[in-house]
């Protein structure tokens, strides 16, 4: 079968640093092909240049046959190309109607923008995906995994003969994921040809014809998927053995740090009622929207507590105005949207980190001894990076949430809060981050990882909390999970 998409001997470098070099590889016509590798191989690099975002310094790029050379996202998108990136690119101010057909209006009588119609093509639109909202509701008012789906569907507007998807089901619970892979199936038995990009093994293997491997800006390889395994994936993505994913669980019996007792909140239906100690990883898992986000927010201070105890290492911390007495209290916050929440793009790796140091503390002082911590916690996570003054926006994922970890290290947390913390991360970074929350609980940090990753949450934690309805409806040991028990008290059915 003639190919649809070629990529022939493209290359492209970033001031002089390469980030593709003479990747050859093709893709059939409806299909689905997963693109993989670890953050920094250069997947992201050549689907901007297949988008029209930049343009191959060396190469060709041919669609049906015919040779393109975009000029801008807007080009090709003409020329049959749909993208939805991993970050996004919604308008947070605009409705959702707007944001889905921004640059795509049509023009009613007078030269009027045809609303109308708008909604009713958002409503179509936004029916493909699942996502059920108002089309005139504001983005800053949607959830991640809403803000997601409104990336897809933005995707769906045009009728593209090929569609990129760049870590699409990173922030969507099991069920809206199920959507996702429906439409996926749909798309390709359409004729259209779809790149996937993934970290996600199963559901690589659930969705792709064919796979192609990047290591390093280069092409590793490019076979069927029913020809590879994910154990062979992964080798050739990392060049190396990365082990076993997780490492060894804690010993626990620490004393309690984090004490939860009788919360009652906004967004949580009962009273809250858990205990994380000392050198214990507690995973706080359960269906999207159950109680998850406005628990940590209670716990950050962000949304005083109507009633209820929160403890941190024996200093009580609830009802606190900000998140300012919780952090003075030795706690510490991974959020998951690390871009918009977390990091300041613009700023270098070592201004990051120092926001966590001198959060509440007075400065002098601070800057000379962080100085000479900075390359120590450098080498402590393997930091992938020039130098400390290298922007943090130009890192890759996994690097940009080292330096997360990296900020409340320097400044030393009894308890750490992670929302999702693997997100768009490669498998071999993954590894590492695991590693690294280990190593934290075992010098004695009590760590709430929050995670829609059931395999990841049951893997990491020595214990899971199961929220439903905006309670605990089980806590469960690690050692003993599975997939089927949390989804059981997930769901409230009986063993």
């Amino acid at each position: 079968m003639q190919a649809f998409v070629e990529i022939d001997g493209v290359s492209k470098a970033f001031r002089g640093q390469p980030a593709l070099v003479d990747v050859t590889f093709a893709a059939r016509p409806a299909s689905v092909h997963a693109l993989v590798g670890e953050n920094g191989a250069g997947k992201s690099t050549l689907m901007k240049i297949l988008a029209g975002v930049h343009r191959p310094d060396r190469g060709t790029v041919r669609l049906g046959g015919a040779a393109v050379a975009w000029r801008s996202p807007s080009e090709a998108r003409r020329g049959g190309v749909s993208t939805v990136f991993q970050e996004f690119i919604l308008v947070p101010t605009l409705s959702v109607a707007e944001n889905l057909f921004l640059g795509r209006e049509r023009s009613g009588r007078f030269g009027r923008i045809d609303a109308r119609g708008r909604r009713a093509g958002t409503a179509a639109v936004l029916g493909r995906v699942g996502l059920d909202v108002d089309p005139d509701q504001p983005v800053a008012s949607l959830s991640i995994a809403e803000q997601q789906l409104l990336e897809i569907a933005r995707g769906l507007v045009d009728d593209a003969a090929l569609v990129i998807l760049d870590e699409p089901t990173a922030a969507l619970a099991p069920a809206e994921a199920e959507r996702l892979f429906a439409l996926v199936h749909g798309l390709r038995a359409e004729g259209k040809t779809i790149f996937y990009i993934s970290h996600r093994m199963p559901e690589i293997f659930a969705l792709a014809d064919d796979v192609t491997v990047l290591k390093d800006g280069r092409h590793v390889m490019t076979v069927p998927a029913a020809e590879t395994t994910p154990v062979g994936l992964v080798g050739a993505m990392v060049g190396r053995d990365v082990g076993d994913l997780f490492p060894p669980r804690g010993a626990g019996g620490g004393a309690a740090v984090l004490e939860i007792e009788g919360l009652a909140a906004q967004g949580l239906a009962g009273p809250v009622d858990l205990t994380v100690a000392a050198g214990e990883i507690v995973a706080l898992v359960g269906l999207e929207g159950q109680g998850q986000r406005p628990l940590v927010s209670a716990l950050l201070g962000l949304e005083p507590p109507h009633a209820g105890r929160i403890r941190l290492a024996g200093r009580d911390v609830a009802g606190a105005a900000g998140p300012s007495r919780a952090i003075a209290a030795g706690l510490g916050f991974l959020p998951e949207d690390r871009k918009g929440e977390g990091l300041c793009l613009d700023l270098s790796i070592g201004d990051n980190i120092r926001l966590g140091v001198i959060s509440g503390r007075p400065l002098a002082g601070l800057r000379p001894r962080l100085a000479d911590r900075l390359p120590r916690l450098f080498h402590d996570l393997d930091v992938r990076a020039r130098s400390p003054s290298q922007r943090v926006g130009d890192l890759s994922g996994g690097n940009q949430q080292k330096v997360m970890l990296a900020r409340w290290l320097a400044r030393g947390v009894t308890c750490l809060i992670c929302e999702e913390p693997t997100r768009g991360v490669d498998v071999g970074a993954k590894a590492e981050i695991y590693r690294l929350l280990r190593r934290l609980a075992d010098d004695g940090v009590a760590i709430l990882a929050v995670s829609r990753d059931l395999p990841e949450a049951i893997g990491l934690a020595d214990r899971l909390a199961v929220m439903r309805g905006g309670r605990i409806a089980a806590v469960l040991p690690g050692a003993g999970a599975s997939e089927e028990s949390v989804m059981r008290a997930a769901f409230g059915a009986a063993a």
